[in-house]
């Protein structure tokens, strides 16, 4: 059985909610509380590291579980990007070739296991693992790419985020218009989604000089953790309510 969530338009609202939270979250912590990047990414590692071993050991699937190690690992990442491209010195460039071609790793790691890569058909320890792998992966590479693409390209992050938004558009419509593998196209949905929430977050965080709404760090994670509860809240219903339903077909078919 995959503790995985069926791909819905659900799925993706909620998961740019969640890699936008890990954005602002993290930002929180590190600048806004002043922990600095260091110490906020021992932090939300170990957040990580928790939520993720609940996942692991979890029978089916848990919407708060697993939407919890989506948010960890979006806040890790966001911590780690930053050590990486700002203290470490390697910049937004640097830290995103070289996350890119970790995540091109894990890939090929993943191809070559033999394990499914259609997230509806992972249903072994192995898969998930790997699936987690590349979720931290590609969230990290999220925030550097996305501070590449606005602040190298110098067009800020509001036209990242409407440049990004028309790169998940075609996807979509590669998705219905094209023979182009579902597989394929979900990952890469699942990669754009993370800097496109890079990019949002610090729209919703910026000052209106900086080009971004002014929410600041508190105000943006409130709000965006109020939404994503609230989604959780009403999946997790929903999902209970389908399961129900399930137990309940086969003895309705036996009477």
């Amino acid at each position: 059985m995959s503790k995985l969530p069926i791909v819905t338009v659900m799925f993706w609202v909620m998961k740019i909610i969640a890699t936008t939270l890990g954005e602002t979250g993290a930002d929180m912590v590190s600048q806004t509380l002043n922990l600095g990047y260091l110490g906020s990414t021992f932090l939300f590692l170990a957040l990580f590291a928790v939520s993720l071993i609940a996942q692991l050991r979890a029978k089916r699937y848990h919407p708060a579980i697993f939407w919890a190690v989506i948010l960890t690992t979006s806040t890790a990442g966001t911590t780690m990007s930053d050590f990486m491209n700002r203290t470490a010195g390697l910049g937004y460039l640097g830290g995103a070739l070289v996350l890119t071609a970790c995540l091109i790793i894990v890939f090929i790691v993943w191809k070559v296991s033999g394990q499914a890569m259609n997230v509806e058909r992972i249903n072994t320890f192995r898969g998930e693992v790997l699936y987690w792998i590349a979720t931290l992966v590609s969230n990290t590479l999220g925030t550097s790419s996305g501070d590449l693409l606005a602040h190298n390209t110098g067009i800020g992050f509001v036209a990242s985020s409407v440049l990004l938004t028309a790169a998940l558009a075609l996807v979509v419509a590669a998705h219905y218009l094209t023979p182009i593998s579902g597989t394929l196209l979900f990952w890469v949905a699942y990669v754009l989604t993370r800097p496109f929430g890079a990019n949002f977050g610090n729209t919703l965080t910026k000052t209106h000089d900086e080009g971004g709404v002014g929410l600041g760090t508190f105000g943006a994670s409130g709000l965006l953790f109020g939404m994503l509860v609230a989604l959780v809240i009403y999946q997790t219903a929903t999902h209970r309510r389908q399961t129900r339903g399930i137990q309940t077909e086969p003895a309705e078919n036996m009477a």
